[in-house]
Formats: structure tokens, C-alpha cells, sequence
């Protein structure tokens, strides 16, 4: 016989226990932060922390330093910079973690760098209001440039020698001969200070833009103040960034209002648009009013598109109609804008902003191509080279490469934790360099990009 007693004890040692209500003593309520937590997703938490694809990650600047400015070597493709608010700048190579040249000597945030156009000399800007010129290859200070009396906003180097152009928070612009140490001319003008600028591509003009919501148009040799942009029909809060065309005859310009305007350099006026279809935008003559002779060069540039070169044609078609020119703006985002880049193989342009928006312009029709929307604002963008592809650093920490056909994201970088600054591409166009308030650079490679 089967004894009970001994088959309710092995229920209870191999079954499941029950409560009733009446074993109850007390009720505890308990948050669920004091819960343990569940085995492994720590870990699972820290490994998506931790993702990071670069391949390459410099952190000579100190632990405080933000990092705001990167640049890459037109000639080397190892050789990269970069500046923070550690007051320091460093030259260092991709691939060669111990290499590095510390560029001492400022005394506050170094703001901005730039290599010269042959890529013997760095340029260092900094808000203590100075200059300085580095060999690129040695790292040793060749000079001081001095004259400012405020903090640098931007340099950039003349296409075709060693003079260096700076903007200031004193509302100055300031030109030196780098390799005679020696001051050429100061642009005043602007009214507030100088955000942005640059050389031509052709070196015989100086565009500058400002936060007094005007861009300024110079002869480098006089100093003479050539044209002012403003008013009503231009921006109407400060300038943030911008671009000139590589025939030197097209100046895009971005503000914290918003909009982009293009300025024909020569006529300092924006540029209206006429279109390709006969009509033309803002009242503006259509094309059957041009001259014969431009007329016949046009339709004979349309021929040439059909015959397998219809890009070019129609790049060249774009600036015969904008050298008449006078504008409309480019009006899609709707916060800052924050950076412009053109593209080198086709007449569009790309445009970040503070909205999320990466937005890619046909130039030809003053119209959005496509609009890449970013999960935070972009910051900076580069062209991946002559490609069709667009890298945009955020102030999430990401880079995102966009696609300009197809508006398509095709890849998006992790390891930054903070706002990207600046980014750089390589001289063989098979790195991204890009610098974060997180205080690192970090290297990413893109040779699928080209």
C-alpha cells in the first residue's frame, strides 16, 4: 500500500509551493531601483555605451580641453591637427599613436587651423588674439602674427602662396606674409565680428561675413572695400558660414536666421534665379532675352550633355545664367545654419543646420535636391571628395554619411559622446578625422566612399 503521508511530503520537497491569504504577515512596497538588477544587462548597457567605430583615436589634449577645430594635410594623408580649449594645439599622424607635436604658446582656446595650400605650414588661431605659423613636417614655431584685438575666429591660407587671412571679435580682418612675418593689411568695416571668410579660389578677392548680418567683399592688395551685402533682401541675423564657387564668382552664405543667399562677387548682389524651362523666378527675364551669342553657347552646352558630358554642361550652363545675376534664397531649414560645402563634381551644394536637416541643393533651380533629417542638429559636413556622398557630424556625437542622390543615410559612425566641431577628410580620401567637445579626434575609414 501506498502510504499518504510519505507522498505529501515528496509533493512538498518536489512541487511547487503555494501561499494562501492567511500566510500573509505584511505587505512591503518596494521601488524598482532597489530591485537587483537582471545578471548581464550591465553589460549589455555598457556594450552599447562603448561602441565605437573609429579606428584610430587621438588624446593628447587634456582631459578638460574640448576639442573645437581638425585639420588634414593637403599632401600627407597621415598627417592631421587639431585645436581645444586645453590652450593647445597638436600635429599628429593616423596610425602612429606615439608621434605628436604639441603646438604651445597660446594662451587661450586655439579656435581654428588651417594648412597652407603645399602643406609645408599650419596656421593656428586661438582667442588670446594671435597667429602663429607652424612647419608642418617639424612642428617648430616659425613666427608670431600679432594685431588683433580680440579672440581669432577663423584663418585660411591664399591659394597660391604663403599669406594668411584671419577675422576677429574685434569686427577686423587681418592679412600677413607668413614666411617674412611681416602685416599686409587690416579690412575694417563690419560691425561686429567676423564669422566667417575667406580668399577666392582665384586669390584676388577676400569674402568675409559677419555677425552685423552682412558679407563684405575686399581687394586684397588696396584694401579696399569692394561691395557690402545687406539689407532687406539679404539676412537678416548674423552669418554663420560660407562657401565660394571654384570659379570664384559665386559666394553661398548661411545665417542664424535661417535661409542661405547666394551673392554674385562681382556685382556684390544675390542672385536671382532664371530656369532652365524658359520661365524665370522672381519676375526676372526669361531665357529668349539673353544675347545670340549666349543663347547659341547654351544650346551648344546642352548638345555636348547629350553626347555624354551632361554634368558639365550643365555646371557651366548654371554659372553663364548666375554671372547675369541678381537672387533668391535658399529657404527649407528652419533654425540655424551652421556649415555650406560645395560639391566638386556637380552644381549642388550642401547645407547643415540646428533643425536636424542636412539639405542638398540643385543650384540650378534654387531648389532642395533631397533633405537628410538627422536625429540632432548638424554641426559640420564635408564632400567625400569628387563622390556623390555628404558626411554630416552632429551634436549627438555621430557622423552620418548621406547619400546626394538618393537622400538615402548609408552609414553612420559611433564613438564620440558629445558635439562634434570640425571634420576633416583625408589627402587620399580614405579617412574622416573629426574633433568632439568630448575632448578626443577620432579617425574613421571611408574608402567605400570614394
Amino acid at each position: 500500500m501506498n502510504n499518504p503521508a510519505h507522498h505529501d511530503e515528496d509533493e512538498e520537497e518536489q512541487g511547487d509551493v503555494f501561499l494562501d491569504e492567511s500566510d500573509i504577515v505584511q505587505e512591503i512596497t518596494v521601488d524598482d531601483e532597489d530591485l537587483p538588477d537582471v545578471e548581464g544587462e550591465d553589460n549589455d548597457a555598457e556594450n552599447v555605451e562603448e561602441a565605437d567605430d573609429s579606428m584610430h583615436i587621438f588624446t593628447g589634449h587634456t582631459e578638460k580641453g574640448e576639442l573645437y577645430t581638425v585639420a588634414c594635410s593637403p599632401m600627407d594623408a597621415r598627417l592631421v591637427a587639431t585645436g581645444g580649449g586645453d590652450d593647445k594645439g597638436f600635429i599628429w599622424k593616423i596610425f602612429d599613436g606615439d608621434w605628436a607635436f604639441e603646438l604651445g604658446g597660446h594662451k587661450d582656446s586655439v579656435t581654428s587651423l588651417d594648412f597652407s595650400t603645399d602643406g609645408q605650414l599650419l596656421a593656428s588661431g586661438s582667442f588670446d588674439g594671435l597667429v602663429k605659423i607652424w612647419d608642418a613636417s617639424s612642428g617648430d614655431l616659425k613666427c608670431t602674427l600679432e594685431g588683433p584685438g580680440g579672440g581669432i575666429e577663423w584663418v585660411r591660407w591664399h591659394p597660391r602662396g604663403h599669406l594668411v587671412l584671419a577675422g576677429s571679435e574685434d569686427c577686423t580682418v587681418w592679412m600677413w606674409n607668413a614666411d617674412r612675418s611681416t602685416y599686409l593689411n587690416m579690412f575694417s568695416g563690419h560691425a561686429n565680428k567676423v564669422t566667417c571668410g575667406n580668399f577666392t579660389p582665384d586669390g584676388k578677392t577676400i569674402c568675409t561675413g559677419s555677425d552685423d548680418a552682412t558679407l563684405r567683399i575686399w581687394n586684397p592688395r588696396s584694401g579696399e572695400n569692394i561691395h557690402v551685402v545687406g539689407g532687406h533682401s539679404y539676412h537678416t541675423d548674423g552669418l554663420t558660414c560660407l562657401a565660394i564657387t571654384s570659379d570664384s564668382t559665386l559666394a553661398l552664405t548661411g545665417s542664424k536666421d535661417s535661409s542661405v543667399h547666394i551673392v554674385n562677387i562681382t556685382t556684390g548682389k544675390p542672385v536671382k534665379w532664371a530656369m532652365l524651362d524658359g520661365t524665370c523666378s522672381h519676375g526676372f527675364k526669361p531665357l529668349t532675352s539673353y544675347k545670340l551669342k549666349e543663347f547659341v553657347l547654351m544650346l551648344s552646352l546642352i548638345i555636348l550633355g547629350f553626347v555624354g558630358v551632361l554634368k558639365r554642361a550643365r555646371f557651366m550652363i548654371t554659372h553663364l545664367l548666375l554671372s547675369r545675376g541678381v537672387v533668391s534664397s535658399l529657404t527649407s531649414h528652419t533654425d540655424s545654419i551652421e556649415c555650406i560645402g560645395l560639391s566638386l563634381s556637380s552644381p549642388w551644394a550642401a547645407t547643415g543646420g540646428m533643425d536636424n536637416k542636412l539639405i542638398v541643393w540643385d543650384l540650378q533651380h534654387s531648389s532642395p535636391r533631397c533633405t537628410c533629417d538627422n536625429e540632432d542638429g548638424v554641426t559640420c559636413l564635408s564632400w567625400l571628395g569628387n563622390s556623390k556622398y555628404v558626411a554630416a557630424g552632429c551634436a549627438d556625437g555621430k557622423i552620418r554619411i548621406w547619400d546626394s542622390l538618393s537622400g538615402d543615410c548609408v552609414r553612420t559612425f559611433s564613438g564620440h559622446s558629445d558635439v562634434i566641431q570640425s571634420i576633416g577628410v583625408s589627402a587620399d580620401k580614405n579617412f574622416l578625422v573629426s574633433c568632439s567637445l568630448d575632448g578626443t579626434a577620432r579617425v574613421f575609414e571611408i574608402p567605400e566612399f570614394q
